[in-house]
């Protein structure tokens, strides 16, 4: 607990009303020795630097500057004990310690160094979240290999002999490589664009009429060019591209809210802005909250830009992350789209972050360092004097709030593109439909499913629960199996053969007998899930092509793209999806959507449940009838007279905001008052409570702003992994200097033994 202060004014104490009550005025004073951006940026061979490593220490370290000196930011590889470690230099180091006992870094490495800006960014990210800031480094040099000397491959181009034979083989190989001009290629490029196998072109080799070269892996990425035509704008459209487009020649941060129903095209109009990033000579970064989206995303900006842009997420290559992490740094890749670690890519001249889906929950990161890519995205581009574009369908309430105040711009596009309307949308009040019990597809909804069928358009078949049922129980004794490292039930996965935790990710195979009783044929699976949905669609419509679209289903992103676009492509009659169907995807036969239970976000007392429920429905509904035929969405709801459930039907989206809004401001909860999360988790469950009451009696520190404590008490799921969790949850004013009073109220604490402490600012879940 013991990390320096970085001498930042916390984001709180700027301007409030951003998400998260995130500032953006200013940089503030530095502390000599722990930021160094007001230093001097050059050290000579011999001078104490300070140097920042990604290793869990609670200062920077000082260090003699190596051969040749070093620049402020520069990438070092630094001796710690007997390991070398990767570090940063920061600043002048602090003259703290017996300077005869200084190591000396071993090397400066052949990378980009962090730019002034970069290490702002991570300072007041760190100031913000309370995360230590080796951590903050950690997540800014998530490349492999970044010490290592450039990596090569070989790559074929023609030579200047001609084959002793030639075949017909030999013959393609040669005129590829002859209307390409010279080009070079890859023995696997060259091979399939002639079609013929690997040895073909190493016979050649052999013979000199291909040259086999030795060609860096870490090469720029292919020039975008900004100025090729894109599709067709309406006139919403084009007004909303040239808003974007002007925000971007008139320099400096700011953020706007492009708000368009399911449909309308937002991804073209801000494409338009990233044109116009481009011609400016601006870097440009695009996230997007679910892997698969970037397959049908990248063709669309392939088709716009005439290239594929960097790509950057967990299914990337170790190899192709450093070399995107190294282009990046040296302005070789004019965009990247990636997932929300992208933020933390080393721009050289970053222009424009678009936050697409801004809404989605994916956003924030839930272990580790706990942070919301959206707050982050705007804080960044506040400091490199970048524009935002925050689009969705369905905003979070924090981004529609800040529309209100005025403090981002806001654009609309309220119709869908070209033929496309909106999806009729009913409810299906499951108090009057007949089921049998085990069957959850209604007889209204079995009719329309059928009625699609008959006419050759898609269905999707709507469900937000993973696996073939949620609990697994026995009729013998009433136990429910549960995780042996979890206080979760295990989640059958019948395609599987495995029951999960969904919690650490345990799993065993389905028992045979009663694992609490021993009777054997006595476990029946109780409620439905997205397997089960499946197995009875598979009975209800024997003649259909079923598709199933869930994470656990998929051993890799790419056969989860893949399977997406066979699904676009016309590949299946009927969807079976989770919320992984909600996040953008384009269906053009997909008419009717059905939601089996639309009432399941409803229960618990999550704070945003409400405005959960509605931007998913909302979301979900969206995948109906985005091309020429009209689409309609039924929601399966006990509660059709629900206040949510009826604002979703009756659109009535802005009335839905207004009151949420006017809910949470009585309640004084964000966006209109500020809460932070503070979770406790140990081995022993009677430590963890003496710790969290010890906090709950302390808090003089909290109650100087105003703040209260709730708790200790058990966390929802309250054990993990083997380990027992304890909450606090502190709700402050709006105004209030959170992040500084937390700090103050958890220094004292002393962590003993196998103890844990980790602070969430903005809590996005309360489990």
């Amino acid at each position: 607990m013991g990390w320096p202060r970085s001498g930042l004014p916390l984001p709180h104490e700027t301007r409030s009303g951003n998400p998260g009550n995130i500032g953006f005025v200013g940089t503030g004073r530095q502390k000599a020795g722990e930021s160094g951006l007001d230093e001097p940026g050059y050290f000579q061979q011999g001078d104490l630097v300070s140097v920042l490593t990604t290793q869990p220490l609670d200062r920077p370290l000082d260090y003699l500057a190596p051969e040749g000196g070093c620049f402020a930011g520069a990438f070092v590889e630094a001796p710690l004990g007997p390991r070398k470690v990767l570090g940063v230099v920061w600043g002048p180091g602090r003259g703290d310690f017996d300077r005869s006992k200084i190591r000396s870094l071993n090397r400066v490495l052949d990378v980009a160094p962090m730019r002034e800006e970069m290490r702002s960014f991570l300072i007041r990210a760190a100031d913000y979240t309370l995360t230590p800031l080796p951590a903050m480094l950690r997540l800014a040099t998530r490349a492999p290999g970044l010490g290592d000397p450039p990596s090569m491959r070989k790559i074929y181009r023609l030579g200047g002999a001609e084959p002793d034979r030639m075949t017909e083989a030999r013959a393609r190989v040669l005129a590829v490589l002859r209307d390409y001009g010279g080009l070079a290629f890859t023995l696997r490029e060259l091979a399939e664009m002639a079609g013929v196998t690997s040895s073909v072109v190493k016979g050649l080799v052999k013979q000199c009429a291909v040259r086999e070269e030795d060609s860096p892996r870490d090469l720029p990425f292919p020039h975008l060019d900004p100025d090729l035509p894109g599709k067709p704008l309406t006139a919403d459209q084009a007004q909303a591209a040239d808003s974007l487009r002007a925000g971007l020649r008139s320099g400096g941060y700011g953020t706007t809210l492009l708000k368009g129903v399911t449909g309308a095209g937002k991804t073209e109009v801000y494409l338009e802005a990233v044109a116009e990033a481009l011609r400016m000579g601006r870097q440009a970064l695009v996230l997007l909250p679910e892997i698969a989206l970037t397959a049908e995303f990248l063709t669309r900006v392939e088709a716009r830009l005439g290239a594929r842009p960097a790509e950057w997420h967990s299914g990337a290559t170790m190899t192709e992350r450093r070399r995107i992490w190294r282009m990046v740094g040296q302005g070789e890749a004019q965009l990247v789209v990636g997932a929300r670690s992208a933020l933390f890519l080393p721009f050289r001249d970053l222009g424009l972050i678009i936050v697409d889906e801004e809404h989605d929950t994916s956003y924030k990161q839930e272990d580790g360092v706990l942070y919301n890519a959206r707050d982050m995205a705007v804080l960044r581009a506040s400091i490199c004097g970048a524009r935002v574009v925050l689009a969705s369908a369905t905003p979070s309430l924090e981004s529609w709030a800040n529309a209100e105040a005025g403090k981002y711009l806001r654009l609309e596009l309220s119709a869908r593109f070209g033929a496309a309307t909106l999806p009729e949308m009913r409810a299906i009040d499951m108090r009057a439909e007949a089921l049998t019990p085990g069957i959850w597809i209604s007889p209204t909804l079995r009719a329309a499913v059928a009625d699609r069928l008959t006419r050759g358009e898609q269905s999707l078949l709507f469900i937000n629960r993973r696996g073939y049922a949620p609990v697994t129980l026995c009729r013998a004794c009433g136990q429910q199996i549960g995780c042996d490292h979890c206080d979760a039930r295990m989640v059958e996965h019948r395609f599987l053969k495995r029951l999960m935790c969904h919690q650490c990710g345990e799993t065993k195979p389905i028992p045979d007998t009663c694992p609490h009783c021993g009777v054997e044929g006595k476990l029946a699976p109780v409620g439905p899930g997205i397997e089960r949905l499946a197995e009875e669609a598979a009975a209800t419509f024997p003649e259909a092509r079923l598709a199933v679209l869930s994470s656990d289903l998929f051993g890799s992103a790419r056969a989860l793209k893949e399977r997406i676009e066979q699904i676009a492509a016309g590949e299946a009659d009927i969807v079976i999806g989770t919320q992984l169907v909600a996040k953008g995807h384009n269906f053009p036969q997909l008419t009717l959507v059905g939601v089996i239970d639309a009432d399941l976000g409803l229960q618990g007392s999550d704070l945003r449940a409400a405005e959960r429920t509605f931007q998913l429905m909302r979301q979900v509904a969206g995948r109906a009838g985005r091309a020429e035929k009209p689409g309609q969405a039924l929601l399966q709801t006990h509660q059709p007279e629900h206040p949510v459930i009826r604002a979703i039907l009756g659109g009535e989206e802005e009335g839905f905001w207004r009151a949420e809004a006017a809910e949470r401001q009585a309640a004084g909860v964000p966006p209109y008052g500020r809460m932070a999360g503070i979770v406790l988790s140990g081995p022993e469950a009677g430590p963890v409570f003496d710790l969290g009451n010890k906090l709950a009696r302390n808090d003089a520190a909290l109650r100087q702003i105003g703040a209260q404590v709730f708790g200790p008490a058990p966390a929802p799921i309250a054990r993990i992994r083997g380990r027992h969790r304890v909450r606090l949850l502190v709700k402050a004013p709006k105004g209030a200097a959170l992040q500084e009073a937390i700090a103050r109220w958890i220094a004292p604490v002393r962590l003993k033994g196998d103890l844990r402490l980790s602070v969430d600012i903005d809590p996005q879940s309360f489990l």
